[in-house]
């Protein structure tokens, strides 16, 4: 069994087949091996589509990208009503602490996006980011609103 989360109570698909744990995502619509990392990912997914009630077909999960010739994979990746990418988010198993290393990591993905804002989570703490005019990545308090308007 996983551990509860910094997260609203969600209610998900899962099943166990074979001795091991699924989870079942709505955006790739397919099951998924229940690790640690996927039960933050979904529960963010829970969090964008339930709470703050964007449309899950403006999200992005998992998808391969090419940065300096290696082949990574972002965790999810939130797109305005005009198709414009808005917010790269990178989650994290809830035993794995949230570090510059993590910024580093998802800021540098940020060099193919380009968008406003960033989001890391282990799914016990949660960081969000914005790009300043001086530069630099400052972290925001909440959410932010209107993310689709951007």
């Amino acid at each position: 069994m996983m551990p509860p989360l910094n997260f609203p109570a969600y209610a998900f698909s899962l099943k166990s087949e074979e001795g091991k744990e699924f989870i079942f995502d709505p955006i790739r619509k397919k099951w998924f091996v229940l690790t640690p990392e996927e039960w933050v990912r979904q529960h963010v997914i829970a969090y964008l589509v339930q709470t703050e009630k964007l449309p899950a077909s403006l999200i992005a999960v998992e998808r391969l990208i090419k940065y300096n010739k290696l082949n990574k994979r972002f965790d999810l990746l939130l797109f305005n009503k005009l198709g414009k990418p808005q917010m790269l988010i990178e989650c994290k198993a809830p035993e794995i602490k949230l570090s510059t290393e993590t910024l580093f990591q998802i800021a540098t993905y940020n060099t193919l996006f380009k968008v406003p804002f960033l989001y890391i989570t282990n799914g016990i703490h949660h960081q969000i980011f914005t790009w300043d005019a001086s530069g630099k990545y400052v972290a925001l308090e909440k959410f932010p609103e209107n993310i689709l308007h951007h």
